[in-house]
């Protein structure tokens, strides 16, 4: 099979070639797969280091986090996919190792990661909750890009559409629905594999880096207790899962169902979450939140009343300097 996927965008009028392979050392080829995806960890690692220094957390304990976090994510997104797709990868064992054609699962990947932070908060004494914060961030900038992974291989694509802007084809699209008609049809989705499909991937990658750009403003200007960032990615990534799921064609199913496993578990995270939030939020207002979610007064947004404040003491200073210099 050629390295090289020619891909046809119908509502845009172009098509262009695509590589799945960057380059090669020796025999062993390098992937685009996996240097998309290593880049959006690289970006996430980046800006949270940046965000935990500014946030006073111990670079010893962020790298115990970091280690953790990334064995047992990169595990657990892989066990998670091989676990609901056993009956191929029962008789395809050598492949299970084999990540670099795909076949992770981001939830896979959050829970793995959501383990490892809890052990390297536990050996390098950092705060979980403000980790959860900055892990959620994370999760948007690597997901947002690692997305277009799924674009190089060609994977990750949703049903027919002959209408949405950004649709695309490609042979090797053709190929996958061809081979996997039968079983789509058993679970109720008629495909025609001559026909554009939804590109999935960039539904999501669109909305993980808007999600980012929002939530990032809102660590900076408006966050009110520890965990609020996490729980409100939760809800963002959980709706936009919900919805773009529905379209994909590579769903991982419930035994013997039609449920799809992400929408039923996006639905569980979304409703969870935000009932946790709208708990916290009026624990808050009524000031009987736990201290252990309160942030501290450094941490605090200065905006509202505690702006006025620091603005009041900022003007009581000033009229004492100003005494000062008449009465001398």
């Amino acid at each position: 099979m050629s390295d090289y996927t020619r891909v046809y965008f119908e509502g845009l009028g172009i098509d262009f070639d695509v590589p799945s392979i960057a380059f090669s050392i020796g025999s062993y080829n390098i992937h685009w797969y996996g240097i998309i995806i290593a880049f959006g960890f690289a970006l996430a690692v980046l800006y949270g280091g940046r965000m935990a220094y500014k946030w006073k957390m111990s670079l010893d304990g962020m790298t115990d986090v970091l280690m953790w976090g990334t064995i047992l994510g990169i595990i657990c997104a892989r066990a998670y996919y091989v676990i609901f797709e056993w009956s191929y990868y029962k008789e395809h064992l050598a492949e299970i190792p084999q990540i670099w054609n795909g076949g992770i699962a981001i939830y896979g990947g959050i829970i793995g990661a959501f383990i490892g932070a809890i052990i390297g908060c536990k050996i390098g004494k950092i705060d979980f909750r403000n980790l959860l914060d900055l892990g959620g961030l994370g999760l948007l900038i690597g997901q947002g890009i690692g997305r277009w992974g799924n674009f190089f291989n060609q994977e990750a694509f949703g049903t027919n559409t002959t209408t949405a802007p950004f649709r695309m084809w490609s042979l090797k699209i053709y190929d996958t629905l061809a081979a996997s008609a039968d079983t789509l049809a058993a679970k109720g989705i008629k495909v025609d594999p001559s026909l554009p499909v939804h590109p999935t991937f960039l539904y999501e990658s669109v909305w993980c880096i808007l999600g980012f750009f929002i939530l990032n403003y809102i660590v900076h200007k408006k966050r009110k207790y520890k965990g609020e960032i996490f729980l409100l990615y939760g809800i963002w990534y959980g709706l936009e899962r919900m919805v773009v799921e529905g379209l994909r064609t590579d769903s991982l199913y419930i035994a013997n169902t039609t449920i799809r496993v992400s929408q039923l578990l996006s639905l569980i995270i979304v409703v969870a979450f935000l009932i946790m939030h709208i708990i916290y939020m009026v624990k808050l207002k009524k000031g009987t939140l736990p201290q252990r979610l309160r942030l501290a007064p450094a941490a605090v947004t200065q905006n509202g009343s505690e702006a006025e404040k620091v603005d009041e003491i900022k003007e009581n200073n000033d009229e004492r300097e100003n005494e000062d210099v008449t009465n001398n």
